[in-house]
């Protein structure tokens, strides 16, 4: 089943990023994203430019926020030994 990314999050750098609803409302409550639009979704990167950040199945991480990072680790994890 393939999960539709209906959310815009914007880096500091300027590259944009498609994910889910639901990672956008985690990355929300983790404070690691600030919500900036409604139609379509969006937010902007909160973290500062000299903070590592992870680029993994186009999904932004921080690495800041180690729980955040874990799951979608394990989450990769899982996709990779379906195959």
């Amino acid at each position: 089943m393939k999960v539709k990314k209906t959310a815009l999050i914007v880096c500091n750098n300027g590259k944009e990023y498609w994910i889910t609803q639901k990672q956008f409302w985690n990355m929300v409550r983790e404070g690691v994203v600030e919500q900036t639009g409604d139609q379509p979704l969006q937010g902007r990167f909160r973290g500062r430019d000299d903070q590592l950040l992870i680029t993994l199945s186009h999904t932004v991480l921080n690495k800041a926020t180690p729980t955040h990072t874990s799951e979608v680790l394990s989450q990769a994890r899982l996709k990779k030994t379906r195959h």
